[in-house]
């Protein structure tokens, strides 16, 4: 017998036993990024390019995963490749500083006139948008060494509104209010459906942590309702209406939502709390305000000293907080960029979560959010803010995981807050300035 073959076959069926794999739920992943390729997720099942589906799933040659927005194999569009320039490099890092509150007069000026440039500010979204889910998968495969990375691509281009029957006339208030909300419902429940079908094929490739760094959050809410009742209607809803059935749609969106996590109880889900600066309390954004044993919510933090000024935040809505200003990760074509937004603190998040499941791998998900959530360093900015008035506490987590081997959950979480310290926080002597359009909303599968 080959004895160096032998071992090398219990090395490898050790770490696909043991090396948790997360799935990016984006816009998109560059799996040939010199960053994740090592980390790639491989379909085993599947031959490459060869026009088949050899594990008849129904996805052919889903290789790293799923493009479910144009239902290919495709999980980055590299025709994007070389819209990176100065000045969007230029932003994000003036960006990073206003957060900070440590701007120039001069740069903030400059920032200003970028937010107003409708030329600029179209380049940046598309690039944006590019490099959005390579960015958030960099982060995870950071935080999680040994873990493996799935692309799955949700975002598309472009999304259309279901056609819709004009009713421009009516009059009569009830039969406008059905006929707006079954719109909503419908729309609602389309998108939402796709979540679904996106949820089993995580859960058929055993994948046990899956990030959703994006959303669709009150504001945005707000212009699709105007593009919806408009479209029934043929006129502009009043602010009034506006609000309501912003408010319905996201309600209507966590309903059909719940559905997802069903789909996949097997994993832990990890969503971005949003960029609105708003208490998802009160005015809710979907998928972070879905609950569940098997899902966690991200606030974005400066560091481990101040909730970010455009975090969105809510005691009962949102779980934890974890950084998420300036932080360096994967651009597609080997690029690497700093970028901020609650965005990257969820992977953040997930990337911990992996770690805890590569140390040890029957955890489950509510496990896994125990772990998470019972390991926090309390911070008094947090108060209020998230529900453990915590940030994640990545080494606190990894010594429960390792102690959670022998002792419950319970007590490995109540020992590893005994043998671990709080991060320090250090205070910050300047004070953030916010100009408005200077944080891009999540993206959002709604493209209207």
């Amino acid at each position: 017998m080959n004895f160096k073959i032998l071992a090398s076959a219990l090395l490898l069926s050790t770490f696909s036993t043991n090396a948790a794999n997360i799935a990016i739920i984006d816009s998109g992943t560059d799996m040939k990024h010199e960053l994740i390729a090592p980390k790639a997720w491989i379909n085993a099942l599947e031959i490459a390019d060869n026009g088949r589906d050899e594990d008849r799933n129904g996805y052919e040659d889903d290789i790293h995963g799923w493009n479910f927005a144009e239902s290919n194999n495709q999980v980055i569009d590299y025709s994007y490749l070389g819209t990176l320039n100065d000045d969007i490099k230029k932003f994000f890092s003036v960006q990073a500083k206003a957060i900070r509150g440590t701007v120039t007069p001069e740069e903030l000026e400059w920032l200003r006139e970028q937010v107003k440039n409708e030329e600029f500010i179209k380049k940046l979204s598309i690039y944006g948008n590019f490099m959005h889910g390579t960015h958030v998968a960099g982060i995870s495969a950071r935080m999680s060494e040994d873990s493996t990375i799935q692309a799955v691509k949700l975002i598309p281009t472009e999304v259309k509104l279901p056609g819709q029957k004009s009713y421009e006339g009516t009059t009569d208030k009830g039969l406008i209010d059905t006929l707006v909300k079954k719109g909503i419902d419908l729309l609602a429940s389309q998108q939402m459906g796709m979540m679904e079908e996106i949820a089993a094929y995580v859960d058929s490739h055993k994948m046990v942590v899956a990030n959703g760094s994006f959303g669709t959050g009150y504001p945005q809410a707000e212009m699709i309702i105007k593009t919806v009742y408009k479209t029934i209607m043929r006129k502009d809803p009043s602010e009034e209406n506006t609000k309501k059935y912003a408010t319905y749609f996201i309600k209507s969106l966590i309903k059909h939502g719940s559905k997802m996590l069903d789909a996949a109880p097997r994993t832990l889900f990890v969503f971005a709390a949003g960029n609105d600066g708003l208490n998802n309390d009160e005015f809710g954004t979907s998928p972070a305000n879905l609950k569940g044993n098997n899902v966690i919510t991200v606030a974005a933090t400066v560091g481990f000293n101040s909730l970010a000024s455009f975090s969105n935040y809510g005691d009962k809505m949102v779980d934890v907080a974890a950084p998420g200003v300036a932080i360096e990760s994967a651009a597609p074509g080997n690029e690497y960029i700093e970028v901020s937004g609650t965005s990257q603190a969820a992977p953040y998040v997930a990337g911990v979560a992996g770690k805890i499941l590569d140390i040890n791998p029957k955890l489950t998900p509510l496990e896994v959010k125990m772990i998470l959530k019972g390991t926090v360093d309390k911070k008094d900015f947090l108060v209020s803010k998230v529900t453990t008035s915590g940030i994640v506490n990545t080494n606190r987590a990894q010594r429960a995981a390792n102690l959670s081997l022998a002792l419950s959950v319970a007590d490995s979480v109540n020992q590893a807050k005994i043998d671990i310290l709080d991060m320090p926080t250090k205070k910050s002597v300047h004070s953030p300035v916010v100009v408005p359009g200077m944080i891009l909303p999540l993206p959002s599968q709604f493209k209207l």
